[in-house]
């Protein structure tokens, strides 16, 4: 695994067994050889850490893109592609997705005229959220939970740009969460019901096809911020890599089956999804 992967595996749950040498790091780029085969990992653009693997073995190449969305991607070149089918259906197509990052901070300005604004989503994802409020210069406080936090600590240990962020248990964010003053709160989606009650809530998901933002209460919008590539991108993708064989991933339900039957019909390749799981 990536260095980013193996300290957000062990800031969320325990430390990895290094010591007995089941656990191993690799650089993007770098080749790592194993009997016959090599291996070798390339930058995915999902959450930090993610990669794509190459396995080379002097017959063929063998391409795993795991998640990735195809901005910044680098395409495998691969006689089999093994890849995601998150959205591989052909309905799950986004055409806004130049507007969904000027949505995210217009609602969020908006919020903090009035308040607090509360952001839910999952851990990377949120982070995400940060490092783009960031770079759209908005300059209010954000607080999170210690999960939340020592997450985005370590996103910032590898390269994000996140800033300064309070607790939320601690005197200061506590007393900006309790007044309800100007600040950004970043919660794991799971906290949705139990904070932020008549404040702006947005909620950062990628199964939005329809619009960029969609309100779904007084106070609530869903932001359609995906970290995942849409159908017409996965598509792409197969078209610049050129495989000879396409395997869809079927880990998340629903659309692998889809997505190698629009291979196969767009492209004349062999295309299979695997078992559902």
């Amino acid at each position: 695994m990536t260095k980013a992967t193996r300290d957000l595996i062990e800031a969320m749950t325990e430390p990895l067994p290094r010591k007995k040498g089941l656990v191993e790091t690799l650089e993007y780029g770098t080749a790592r050889q194993f009997g016959d085969e090599e291996l070798t990992f390339f930058p995915a653009n999902h959450i930090l850490g993610a990669t794509q693997v190459l396995v080379e073995d002097g017959e063929a190449k063998i391409g795993y893109t795991g998640d990735f969305k195809i901005e910044q991607t680098p395409v495998l070149e691969a006689d089999i592609l093994v890849m995601e089918a998150t959205y591989g259906n052909p309905r799950c197509t986004r055409p806004f997705k130049k507007d969904v990052e000027e949505t995210l901070v217009s609602l969020a300005e908006r919020g903090l005229k009035r308040g607090p604004v509360y952001v839910f989503g999952y851990h990377g994802k949120l982070q995400e959220v940060m490092q783009i409020l960031r770079e759209a210069d908005i300059k209010a406080p954000f607080v999170a939970p210690e999960r939340v936090l020592h997450i985005s600590k370590i996103c910032e240990q590898h390269g994000m740009s996140i800033g300064r962020l309070l607790l939320s248990d601690e005197t200061e964010g506590k007393e900006l969460l309790d007044t309800n003053s100007s600040c950004v709160a970043f919660y794991h989606m799971n906290s949705k019901a139990k904070v932020g009650h008549n404040a702006l809530h947005i909620t950062v998901s990628g199964w939005e096809f329809n619009f960029p933002r969609r309100q779904t209460g007084d106070n609530e919008y869903t932001i359609a911020l995906s970290d995942h590539s849409d159908f017409d991108d996965l598509i792409e993708y197969v078209r610049l890599a050129k495989p000879k064989f396409v395997i869809t991933d079927s880990y998340r339900d629903g659309h692998a089956e889809a997505l190698a039957r629009e291979i196969r019909k767009r492209f004349a390749i062999h295309a299979v999804a695997l078992p559902e799981k």
